[in-house]
């Protein structure tokens, strides 16, 4: 990815512009900044699950299904990780293996009965 203004700054100012770029809708740029900001922090959590939900948004579902998975590795309890993944998987036609995704997600919300339907039934 070429070097574009957005990239310059400190780490918390890069931050700050990925979120208001998200906030504005425009995930593809937020994507763009976060990338690079969720390399130089592998160990934090935060910059990671924007990214996924950039992706999520931005309708790049392997990226957004890689990095939640790298959430995960993270913490394996990140509940709305567990959610977005499950919905990410669902979004690309396999609901059988976002299944348990959205069974742990209800879970560990304390939605033991309730387990959320898949998307489109």
């Amino acid at each position: 990815m070429e070097m574009t203004y957005y990239d310059h700054g400190t780490a918390a100012e890069r931050w700050e512009r990925a979120r208001q770029f998200f906030e504005a809708k425009e995930y593809a740029t937020a994507a763009g900044i976060l990338g690079t900001l969720a390399d130089e922090v592998p160990e934090q959590v935060a910059p990671r699950l924007l990214l996924a939900r950039a992706y999520y948004h931005s309708a790049q579902l392997l990226r957004a299904e890689a990095e939640l998975l790298k959430v995960l590795e993270l913490d394996p309890v990140e509940s709305y990780a567990r959610l977005m993944l499950g919905r990410t998987l669902e979004r690309q036609g396999r609901a059988a293996d976002a299944a348990p995704h959205l069974r742990m997600a209800a879970a560990l919300n304390g939605d033991f009965g309730q387990v959320p339907p898949p998307r489109g039934e």
